[in-house]
């Protein structure tokens, strides 16, 4: 019955629901209410939970006070009886609250915030922000610490899910509460319930004074907090380069310097909550010393009662503690703010490469591929690409040629459409490629790059990437075909798992740069899109191999548009043909045996290459 009643208060929010708007607003409140507006229910009875939990709190120091007085008004020799003729339906009506009322209210408080909104809504915060920001072009990704944008989406969650809580579970305790102290002395003397007022007011103008001085600071720190976290993240990533260079000293400077902006960020922050909790402290001292005070002189006067007193006494105590705990939780919420705005800023940036309305998936029946007048310079004024036209026919396999900088992995990224073209326009079978889904768009390319990284997952889950839906025997025959399936049935890591169940680390790190290859390859053997994009496909293999996995991309290539990317000219002479890149321009293009008789700038490379290369300083 009890995993019943969890399990209705664990699905009452699901933070995995579809939504079609998954950015949300940059502003701190906005961005809070973008969220919380997906879960209003929940933190409604939160709010009418914590109230009552609040006067109920109140009420017990009242019982308190009554209960003074009521053993007062009774003469000890009449025992239980006579107490209970006396006063005994009000003792069971305490009772009851404190028994029945108080186990019910913190019973449903504690479901509401342990089993709703701390797996529901926090996850909710933490899915739809991931979900947006993995949705960013690749330059947003290229511009950044991988681990702070990591840092920054779970800290989203974290902090909104942290601050409504600490808002609903101790700031509005504390109003509810502050209320009913008010309320119950008023009725005792309104000259206590003033000394409350002036207490809760004085104690909101340090707050107004405070809080923006506090939040600007909690912003710097966390901003610090998350570019440090990115550094460490970095070194980590990156720990065998490193290592192969010997330079623990530099990057520990690095890092330092990272360390060192938090320090200056954070100490301004904490002499700020130093302050007010100095502040609050004098303040709550004067208010106690003259609330106990005018009590005294009230009974001394025979105005009010001693359980008043105790009562009264008791409550402002409380109320100081809560005030106390509301401060000790001031450091929380600010840093909470603070992370929220500063995360907001990058979970809450547009997209920067988005579907057009509508747009409908790319459809290929002949695999053409045109290029009209393609200009791209990084967003720069010229370079890279300008004017270039080219005409990939159905079926044709043409290799790109060209030393560094050329434009060859520009010219690929653009058809993948990773970036927006700056002029002209990309057909394929006769669509242009800024028109329709990306996904659809990339569901037709299979490619096989140079630097090959893997995901932290097993074997096959790497390889069904190409195709999820593929059954056992398609997985192990594109291994087979990709010269993987020996090396593959041999693996193991460290929790036991073996063969295509095997993890291959980060970025595929447990593996030699000739098996991430070959699984990389056996992944687009397993997607068999109509388009094919070589860039360095073999150049982590050994010669062994690459003419064997040779004849399988042969095969592979078989009835596909393929554009293939070399250094080595011998991998792609027997291409139908080779188009010569410099500066982003067209110099040359036709067969390998053509340009040979051409003389000019292949020739001119095919007899200065040693084994087949073009050098780094080679020039075109």
């Amino acid at each position: 019955m009890l995993k019943n009643i969890a399990r209705r208060f664990e699905t009452w929010i699901e933070p995995f629901a579809p939504r079609q708007n998954l950015r949300p607003p940059s502003g701190v409140l906005a961005f809070i209410w973008f969220y919380v507006s997906q879960a209003k229910l929940p933190f409604l009875a939160m709010l009418v939970l914590g109230g009552l939990v609040a006067m109920l709190e109140a009420g017990l120091f009242y019982f308190v006070g009554r209960l003074v007085d009521i053993l007062d008004s009774v003469k000890p020799e009449a025992g239980w009886t006579g107490l209970m003729a006396a006063h005994g339906a009000e003792l069971a009506f305490m009772l009851a609250i404190v028994l029945i009322a108080r186990f019910v209210v913190v019973t449903l408080q504690a479901l509401v915030e342990e089993q709703t909104i701390v797996p529901g809504f926090f996850n909710l915060v933490r899915w739809q922000a991931y979900a947006h920001v993995a949705r960013q072009s690749i330059s947003f990704f290229q511009n950044d610490f991988s681990g702070r944008i990591v840092t920054k989406v779970w800290s989203a969650g974290q902090s909104t899910g942290d601050l409504m809580v600490a808002i609903l579970q101790v700031v509005w305790f504390v109003v509810i509460y502050a209320a009913s102290t008010m309320a119950l002395v008023f009725q005792l003397d309104w000259r206590l319930a003033a000394i409350v007022l002036v207490w809760i007011v004085t104690f909101l103008c340090l707050a107004r004074y405070f809080v923006p001085k506090i939040r600007k600071l909690a912003r710097e720190s966390a901003e610090a907090s998350s570019s440090l976290n990115g550094r460490m993240v970095d070194a980590y990533s990156n720990i065998q380069t490193l290592k192969l260079f010997g330079r623990d000293d530099e990057n520990d400077r690095y890092v330092r310097a990272g360390f060192d902006r938090f320090q200056r960020a954070i100490i301004p922050f904490t002499r700020y909550l130093t302050s007010v909790r100095a502040s609050l402290a004098l303040l709550s001292g004067l208010m106690i010393s003259s609330i106990a005070a005018f009590a005294v002189h009230l009974w001394l006067s025979g105005t009010i009662s001693a359980g008043a007193v105790a009562f009264t006494l008791a409550l402002v105590l409380r109320l100081n503690m809560l005030l106390g705990r509301m401060m000790s939780q001031f450091n929380s919420i600010m840093r909470n703010i603070g992370t929220i705005q500063n995360s907001a800023e990058l979970i809450s940036k547009p997209l920067g490469m988005v579907d057009r309305p509508e747009a409908p998936s790319l459809v290929v029946e002949q695999p053409d591929i045109r290029f009209e007048n393609i200009r791209f310079h990084y967003g720069k004024g010229a370079g890279i690409i300008d004017d270039l036209s080219l005409t990939i026919r159905p079926g044709e396999k043409v290799g790109i040629v060209g030393h560094s900088g050329a434009g060859k992995s520009t010219l690929v990224n653009l058809l993948l459409r990773f970036y927006d073209l700056e002029g002209g326009r990309i057909l394929i079978d006769g669509q242009n490629i800024a028109d329709v889904a990306q996904e659809s768009l990339r569901a037709q390319i299979g490619m096989v790059s140079q630097d090959t990284a893997l995901l932290h997952r097993s074997v096959r889950d790497n390889i069904l990437f190409g195709r999820p839906d593929a059954g056992e025997d398609a997985l192990v025959q594109a291994a087979k075909e990709a010269e993987a399936l020996d090396f593959i049935q041999s693996l193991s890591d460290q929790n036991g798992r073996r063969g295509f169940d095997a993890h291959v680390g980060e970025r595929g790190v447990k593996l030699s740069g000739g098996q991430r290859q070959r699984i990389a390859i056996a992944r687009v053997l397993l997607k068999n899109a109509p388009i094919l994009v070589l860039d360095e496909a073999t150049s982590a293999l050994d010669s062994d191999v690459e003419a064997a996995i040779q004849s399988n991309l042969q095969r592979l290539m078989g009835g596909k548009t393929v554009l293939a990317i070399a250094h080595r000219l011998s991998t792609i002479a027997a291409l139908d043909r080779l188009v010569i890149l410099q500066a982003g321009q067209i110099v040359e293009q036709g067969t390998h045996a053509e340009l040979l008789r051409a003389g000019g700038v292949y020739a001119g490379l095919w007899a200065r290459q040693s084994g087949g290369f073009i050098g780094v300083n080679s020039e075109l």
